[in-house]
């Protein structure tokens, strides 16, 4: 089974993981850094 890892950095997943929601679609990223960033990225390209 592949390894689970962060959508934005790319480091490996742990048990505390926070779901994005991004369109239709659920990322999931390994801290609220991650995810801030994530939004951020989001954002600019809407």
């Amino acid at each position: 089974m592949a390894e689970r890892t962060c959508a934005v950095c790319d480091d490996k997943l742990e048990a505390t993981v926070i779901e994005v929601k991004i369109g239709d679609q659920t990322v999931e990223v390994c801290c609220e850094e991650c995810a801030d960033k994530l939004r951020e990225a989001t954002a600019k390209s809407a």
